[in-house]
């Protein structure tokens, strides 16, 4: 307005105003992250946060105590699909873990936690990595498992696939070459300790892993393919020849003499062998033979001690077993089986497999000549034995009898 002076401000307001939009700006600063430190230093743009854990309360001995990581922070990262991490030697390691598969598998079942095994890692980012190949990461944590598992560990501990291992095979078999921690799932019934019938068929899928030329002779035995064909769980896999986790090896001397009692723990069983027409007298015929008998004296008094009679296997095979009747190696079949008796006598004729009786029990209707001649001698032998023990004893009264009589008109 004309004539009127102009409004001055108060200098001491406009002062108290800057100085408090300062340190308002200055507390935002404070408490907004720098792009710096949203990420690991070094780490390229896009790589997973570093893992905090919360302020935790401090131990008695005044040292803060690391928290570790559960598992969703671990799968957070982990569960993405096709997550590798390249080794020193060259190889990629594959580290994504299916949670669904995981949560299915019996580690997941029983809750265990991912640092339950990985014991070194707290969080994000993880310590270095030092094996150099995937043979070197299986041989260098294996070890971990006797923490839960120490009876299995012990077991494994005197197995054939130790011994390898000590000797310097990095490619025997260790505790992740049969058993994906990560999706094993559960193999046994925990109320009865019995294999679950998925769990025994993939057992020889499991052996294959390392012994596929075994596996391919297996699956098309007279075992195998009633296995693996027909889902028959009466027949043996590999575990109950070889055992599980301590498996002897088998190619030593006392392997060999016990291998018959391996095959009887089967094939004397009454139920079993009647649902296949099979005798269950495959024991007791063969250790009542010459072959047998050598065989049984040699596991009582020289168990380390290497035969040269024939056990079960040298005769049917090892993997390879194929039907008595089968026509291209059935030992049933007459040229079969002369065949196989040829391995230990050379000169053995087309007659020689004759004798044999196929582990039967003479009867009326298996082998009647062998039954009836058997029977003649039960019953010849007794006969002619005590005749002549009746006739001995007899003459031997007769004797007294005129001695004495001579003795008296003397």
């Amino acid at each position: 307005m004309m004539g009127s002076k102009p409004t001055h401000l108060s200098p001491g307001p406009l002062f108290l105003t800057l100085v408090l939009g300062s340190l308002l700006a200055f507390g935002v600063m404070l408490a907004v992250p720098s792009p710096a430190a949203a990420s690991p230093a070094g780490s390229p743009a896009g790589n997973p946060p570093a893992f905090q854990p919360p302020p935790q309360p401090a131990a008695v001995s005044g040292a803060a105590p690391v928290q570790q990581a559960d598992n969703e922070a671990c799968l957070s990262c982990h569960a993405q699909p096709g997550m590798t991490m390249p080794l020193a030697g060259g190889e990629t390691l594959y580290i994504t873990v299916d949670p669904e598969v995981y949560a299915a598998s019996v580690h997941g079942e029983s809750q265990v936690a991912c640092t339950a095994c990985h014991k070194d890692i707290t969080g994000y980012p993880h310590p270095p990595f030092t094996a150099t190949d995937l043979r070197e990461t299986a041989i260098s944590m294996y070890n971990l498992c006797q923490d839960c598992h120490p009876d299995k560990y012990e077991q494994e501990a005197d197995s054939v696939h130790q011994a390898a291992l000590a000797d310097g095979n990095k490619n025997a078999a260790v505790c992740s070459d049969c058993h994906n921690p990560h999706a094993q799932e559960r193999m046994t019934n925990p109320e009865t300790g019995q294999l679950y019938p998925n769990a025994r068929m993939e057992i020889p899928q499991t052996c294959a892993r390392c012994h596929s030329a075994i596996h391919d002779e297996y699956v098309n035995s007279a075992h195998g393919a009633l296995l693996v064909r027909t889902s028959n769980l009466d027949v043996p896999t590999c575990t109950e020849c070889h055992g599980v986790h301590n498996i002897p090896d088998p190619t030593t001397a006392q392997f060999r003499i016990t291998s018959p009692q391996l095959c009887a723990s089967c094939h004397v069983d009454e139920v079993k062998m009647a649902k296949y027409g099979l005798s269950t007298q495959v024991l007791s015929t063969y250790v009542s033979d010459f072959h047998g008998t050598t065989v049984s004296l040699f596991q009582k008094q020289h168990p380390d001690q290497a035969s040269n009679k024939p056990v079960c296997y040298d005769c049917h095979g090892a993997h390879a077993i194929a039907k008595v009747d089968d026509p291209e190696r059935g030992l049933k079949i007459k040229h079969n089986m002369l065949v196989s008796c040829q391995r230990c006598h050379p000169g053995a004729t087309a007659n020689f497999p004759d004798s044999w009786m196929s582990h039967y029990i003479a009867t009326p209707t298996t082998f009647p000549l062998v039954f009836y001649v058997n029977w003649f001698y039960k019953i010849f032998i007794p006969l002619v034995i005590g005749g002549m023990i009746v006739y001995v004893i007899s003459d031997f009264i007769r004797r007294r009898i005129d001695r004495r009589k001579g003795a008296t008109r003397a």
